[in-house]
């Protein structure tokens, strides 16, 4: 499933841009590799008022390509840190098998899994070790629209891309730590065990701008960290160690705060990470290199210098480009013009009237094409956006199902009530509320267990004997629509 790394196979930099993208924000550092050193060149930070995805590429190729000039970039070639939230995911595991088998069942698990036609997707995968050869295996997907429009609006700003890659992967490569990046509007978080990565997300709403100022939502951040080391198997869980903080200092020092409260408990040791080790990248930082705040411990720094210390990054998007010689061999490699060359004159002649035949008649479609083309392409761009929006909408209405059935299974004494509910991933129920005492609240979950689809009831949280309060949670059915 991820495709051949390039990093080995082109001519090897001495010099790179590295970009990364994280919602108007674009951060850009041009380093440079001599005498086994990394030296900075340039930086620069900039808002985008244009959106990549939805803009004319020519727009945004402009701006960008203006914060260049600003900058007083030259540097062509470039790798790219994609946003976290462009990324879909999936998770399975892989038996001990051949490569050539275990391709094979990757591209099956990729189907079953993503919500999205795996045709539409470029897809990258990273292993972490089980026990009995077994692997633990993230797959990761972004929309080919989404590395298209990329590409084109790189080539109109007259870049050329190596390599398109994850800031947070950069960031952080060291396995046993549970990664949390602080964006402008996410907080993205990654689990790297096993010599892989085994999780991949990006927390919406855990950054609000609040009166121009970046306000941090700890609670959700630790929340869903708590959730997500929850879902690992038991032997990826526990060689989590440590929590990795990456941001700026003042919401980084609020979210440490949190974390440790919520998971030093647990053995977990929080760290903000304040800047690179000497041996980061496996090649030497002068101490005559001085790193601004803008560029220290940035995404873009990290993907720049992993590339130019010819290190692969944990995942890959940039879409193979087939050389000529491949191109020419896989248009002729039926053996047809072949045939043809060998055969008789009078045949010859008679094949050559075909050809003259064909070329007519595409002569004729191409007229015909050209009064339908645009027609055409805008029912392609409709159809591509039903078949990548569709799987976002349900027919079932899961979410209404599950209230009522909560509904139906409190007591209509008023004895228990819920505060909050909430669904993930249209399976996972988490409900917080009140009741009466422990004895109410029993007779309600033992209720609610006799329900169809609900299956791994427990009890979370409780506070209190009467009143209490409690949290807990349960799966419904095989998971769905949100």
């Amino acid at each position: 499933m991820k495709p051949d790394s390039k990093i080995g196979k082109r001519q090897k930099l001495t010099s790179v841009l590295g970009l990364a993208l994280d919602g108007s924000r674009l951060d850009g550092v041009v380093l440079k590799r001599a005498n086994g050193a990394l030296q900075t060149l340039q930086s620069f930070s900039a808002q985008l008022t244009l959106d990549p995805l939805t803009a004319a590429p020519e727009l945004v190729a402009r701006e960008i390509r203006n914060h260049l000039d600003a900058a007083g970039v030259r540097e062509k070639n470039c790798v790219v840190g994609l946003p976290l939230r462009w990324v879909l995911t999936a998770q399975t595991e892989l038996p001990p098998l051949p490569d050539t088998d275990a391709a094979s069942l990757l591209q099956l698990e990729a189907e079953k899994n993503f919500h999205a036609d795996v045709a539409s997707l470029q897809i990258s995968d990273s292993r972490c070790a089980l026990a009995g050869d077994k692997k633990f295996v993230l797959l990761a997907g972004i929309p080919n629209t989404h590395i298209g429009s990329l590409e084109q609006i790189l080539a109109l700003a007259k870049l050329k891309p190596v390599s398109f890659a994850l800031g947070i992967s950069a960031l952080e490569k060291n396995g046993g730590a549970l990664t949390l990046v602080i964006g402008e509007s996410t907080v993205g978080l990654q689990v790297a065990v096993g010599g892989g990565v085994a999780v991949l997300r990006a927390l919406e709403g855990a950054v609000e701008n609040i009166g121009g100022r970046a306000t941090l939502h700890a609670s959700i951040v630790s929340r869903e960290a708590r959730v997500t080391l929850g879902q690992l198997p038991g032997a990826l869980r526990d060689a989590v160690k440590r929590i990795r903080i990456f941001g700026p200092s003042n919401l980084a020092r609020q979210l440490a705060d949190e974390m440790e409260l919520r998971f030093e408990p647990m053995g977990l040791q929080t760290e903000v990470v304040a800047g690179y080790a000497p041996d980061e990248f496996g090649v030497t930082l002068p101490p005559e290199v001085s790193l601004p705040p803008e560029v220290s411990l940035s995404a873009a720094f990290s993907l720049a210098a992993n590339i130019l210390a010819e290190r692969k990054p944990a995942f890959e998007f940039l879409p193979p480009k087939p050389n000529v010689l491949q191109q020419l061999v896989k248009k002729y490699s039926s053996g047809k013009f072949g045939t043809i060359g060998a055969a008789a004159a009078g045949v010859a002649v008679i094949v050559l009237a075909i050809f003259l035949f064909q070329q007519i008649q595409l002569w004729r479609f191409g007229a015909q094409w050209s009064h339908m083309a645009a027609k055409v392409t805008e029912l392609q761009n409709i159809q591509d956006q039903i078949r990548f929006y569709r799987p976002w909408y349900d027919g079932s209405y899961r979410g209404l199902a599950i209230l009522r059935q909560l509904t139906l299974a409190f007591p209509e004494d008023g004895s228990v009530t819920a505060k909050t509910i909430e669904v993930r991933e249209g399976k996972t129920v988490s409900c917080s509320g009140n009741a009466r005492d422990i004895a109410a609240l029993l007779a309600m979950q033992a209720k609610l267990r006799t329900v169809p689809g609900v299956s791994e009831l427990h009890l979370s949280q409780q506070r209190g004997k009467s009143p209490m309060q409690f949290t807990f949670d349960f799966q419904y059915g095989n998971g769905g629509a949100q």
